[in-house]
């Protein structure tokens, strides 16, 4: 592909433009044999205490696989294949799915559905309403939507009302929200980890 992650978004490819795959791939790896942690995502999931996850827009598979060997039922999806490779790889003995956020259909659901890793500011701004509506058709009633995006100052920058209000119009409330995977309070600032539940 002569532009890859320009099927994703504009905002993706350019990331995909700025980033080795092969050293992203050992960076969280580093971290840990450095005795720094990167597992902050995989341990506030954790500790809501689900049986099944769905981590939306897995990417390189490293929250799955580190929930998976936890013993959490996980599954992963992704729409650029060059990351998924990457999980299926790690990971075979998982389920992937090849998919768009916005319109994939797993066949079940989940206790939660996941997005870390910026997933919101990555799509396209146009499918933001749609993804968090068909994410929230795989949650179990009374599961868990939990997503951890920056909050930055570009022109289509994703709000947290304009989150809150797609989370609304799915059928999901607000049921915390921190600065940081590790619960820090949210009062403002340039990152949040919103947790949804089903009504």
């Amino acid at each position: 592909m002569s532009d890859p992650g320009r099927h994703v978004s504009d905002r993706w490819a350019a990331w995909r433009r700025d980033v080795d795959l092969g050293e992203y791939h050992v960076r969280f790896r580093r971290m840990e044999e450095e005795g720094r942690s990167s597992h902050g995502e995989a341990d506030l999931i954790e500790s809501l205490q689900p049986s099944s996850v769905l981590d939306a827009g897995c990417g390189m598979g490293r929250v799955a696989i580190e929930l998976a060997r936890r013993g959490v039922h996980v599954e992963g999806i992704d729409l650029d294949a060059d990351l998924l490779a990457f999980a299926q790889a790690d990971a075979p003995h998982l389920r992937w799915h090849h998919g768009d956020l916005a319109t994939v259909d797993v066949g079940r659901t989940f206790d939660v559905v996941a997005m870390p890793g910026n997933v919101m500011i990555f799509c396209r701004a146009d499918d933001r309403s749609t993804i968090v509506a068909n994410m929230a058709r795989h949650v179990e009633p009374g599961g868990l939507l939990v997503a951890g995006f920056s909050l930055d100052r570009r022109h289509d920058a994703l709000t947290i009302d304009e989150y809150d209000r797609h989370c609304d119009q799915a059928g999901l409330q607000l049921l915390d929200r921190f600065a940081t995977w590790d619960r820090a309070p949210y009062i403002g600032g340039d990152y949040a980890v919103s947790l949804h539940v089903v009504r």
